[in-house]
């Protein structure tokens, strides 16, 4: 039975395809009734997801939400027009609460991810965003540094230093939430909820926002990140909170959620029995009392209604693409005299850009343009020149140009025997983050390999018997999402044949042309993130730490220093041999 905030009627979502840099339609303002005496009253929630501290245009460019397969891609995205997009829809409603759902910072362009991306958390504060869930990536330099961004300071945790452009820093103005990050005495990270007040015409209306990050994060971050935390099923978490929420005078319940789905169709609204993807058993137990699940992670535009699929559970369901290039425009009716929520719709909306935007957010384009004068020099400083593009895209076996090269450097910075005499190196693909696409001339710019490897990861040497190396790959099978599959370094070849039962699929693994002794050690290079157990590889964690270097990026850079003209290397060290 729904709640005090449930929805009493199925309202129709809109699907509208819209740019932030247009005009308002002449007619009524969705906030018109907060001066009359409607008993209804129009809310606003201003959403978005996985923004990655992409605070520069760049060359971002999509399609507008809605458009036909075909349709041109426009330029989007970007501080500036961010902020413009946000203050253009509370201009129109000032009744709005502006919420993330995880993912503003890590795995960033240059230009906010050199600086530990205190350059991002500052242009949250100046925009005025009340509350992110926080995501997997917020975990990437690990809890301590993840404090000092909502608290401020400069303390040291991470490769880089902190502070380096404007000292004193002062830490999110608005607050993390994380309700299912539990640490062993069973607190949580931080918040579990956060309540925004909203008032209408004299009224007031209470939001009670629950952030969650996706319970298997521990699977794909740093192992040393998530130390002493472990995160609870989203929807138990969010179900046991109902009781506090109401006891804080929340009229409307939402999910912030960094975990999501993908639907056909570029964001037109629909059902969400077209949604795909690990958000549905979440869904599928979530208590009705909640009205809106925004979600994130999957980098994906939708706006669903779930009740089709389930009509005691009729949630609205959005997510905003990525990197700022799109807006979550949720619009809510609330009823005072009955205090229940009586319709919701939502709208995604392209961040379009806009030269204008500059003169109306001038401060935060003065923000954006300190911070890239700083990252300019690094960022276009030569490294060395290679034969062509280095891609992330894979052939039947799973391997990568870039995945193998990286897997290659890593191998030749730790070969030494003073650095760990590494015989093989492994590269997670889930690690690959942009492709190296040299100038005309084959020049590659620091900047260029700072896109492909911005985690800042040390590499690892690890005692690693043939065994557990025949058991690493085994286990890169052990999902379906495709982000398993490991790049290895040259020399060293296996191959798969995925009809086979699950432990007997690797077969024929070879270093240098002899087989791989099952019971002989050898020295793998790998990332801590690897080394830790991250992206699910958790038969590494247990073996024996031999050395440990440099960040895999330095070993990437002298990599392309130390060969001249590199090319592309071939795709042959993986075989799949499934049966057609």
């Amino acid at each position: 039975m729904a709640g005090k905030g449930g929805w009493t009627g199925r309202a129709a979502i809109l699907g509208v395809l819209a740019f932030l840099t247009a005009c308002a339609h002449p007619g009524a303002r969705p906030g018109a009734d907060a001066m009359g005496t409607d008993p209804v009253g129009t809310l606003q929630i201003i959403a978005f997801n996985d923004f990655h501290g992409h605070i520069a245009d760049g060359d971002q460019t999509v399609a507008p939400p809605g458009s036909p397969r075909g349709t041109a891609h426009v330029a989007a995205g970007g501080a500036v027009h961010f902020a413009a997009g946000i203050a253009r829809l509370r201009a129109e409603n000032p009744a709005s609460a502006v919420v993330s759902a995880g993912d503003i910072i890590g795995a960033s362009p240059l230009i906010s991810g050199q600086f530990l991306d205190e350059p991002t958390i500052r242009v949250m504060n100046d925009i005025g965003i009340d509350f992110d869930a926080l995501g997997n990536h917020e975990f990437d330099r690990g809890q301590d540094e993840i404090r000092r961004m909502q608290l401020g300071g400069c303390e040291k945790y991470t490769l880089r230093a902190p502070c380096q452009v404007i000292p004193d820093f002062p830490g999110a103005s608005f607050r993390f939430l994380a309700a299912n990050s539990v640490r062993a005495d069973g607190s949580t990270l931080f918040p579990a909820f956060g309540i925004k007040e909203l008032h209408v015409g004299g009224r007031t209306v209470r939001i009670g926002f629950v952030g969650l990050v996706l319970k298997g994060v521990a699977d794909i971050v740093s192992p040393r990140g998530v130390a002493g935390l472990h995160f609870t099923d989203e929807a138990e978490t969010a179900n046991a909170l109902i009781p506090a929420l109401r006891a804080q005078g929340a009229d409307i319940l939402v999910v912030l959620i960094h975990q999501g789905g993908s639907m056909p169709g570029n964001g037109t609204p629909g059902s969400c029995a077209d949604l795909a993807g690990d958000l549905n058993p979440v869904l599928a137990k979530l208590d009705p009392a909640f009205d809106l699940v925004i979600s994130g992670h999957t980098h994906q535009s939708y706006i669903c209604d779930y009740a089709p699929v389930d009509p005691t559970r009729p949630f609205l369901v959005t997510s905003a693409g990525q990197y700022g290039t799109l807006l979550t425009r949720i619009t809510l009716r609330y009823d005072f005299a009955t205090h229940r929520l009586v319709s919701k719709s939502a709208q995604n909306l392209l961040v379009a850009q806009d030269p204008a935007n500059a003169g109306k957010e001038g401060a935060i384009a003065d923000l954006v343009d300190r911070y890239r004068a700083a990252a300019e020099s690094v960022d276009q400083a030569a490294v060395g020149r290679i034969g062509g593009a280095l891609t992330k895209e894979t052939n039947a076996a799973g391997e990568s140009t870039l995945g193998n090269v990286i897997a290659d450097a890593q191998l030749a910075a730790m070969a030494a025997p003073e650095r760990g005499g590494a015989q093989i190196a492994f590269m997670n693909r889930g690690g690959l983050r942009a492709a190296v696409t040299p100038d005309a001339d084959g020049t590659v710019r620091f900047g260029m390999l700072y896109g492909a490897q911005p985690f800042g990861n040390i590499l690892w040497v690890k005692a690693v018997t043939g065994a557990q190396i025949k058991s690493v790959l085994e286990q890169q099978f052990e999902r379906t999402d495709g982000l398993m599959l490991v790049s290895v370094s040259q020399g060293f070849h296996y191959a798969y044949d995925l009809s086979r039962p699950a432990g007997q699929r690797v077969f024929d693994m070879t270093l240098d042309g002899r087989p791989i002794d099952p019971a002989a050690t050898y020295h793998v290079a790998m990332s801590n993130f690897l080394g830790q157990g991250g992206d699910g590889y958790t038969v590494f964690a247990s073996a024996p730490l031999v050395a440990e270097g440099d960040s895999d990026l330095d070993a990437l850079q002298a990599y392309i220093v130390a060969h001249p003209g590199l090319a592309p290397p071939a795709l042959d060290r993986t075989r799949n041999a499934t049966p057609e």
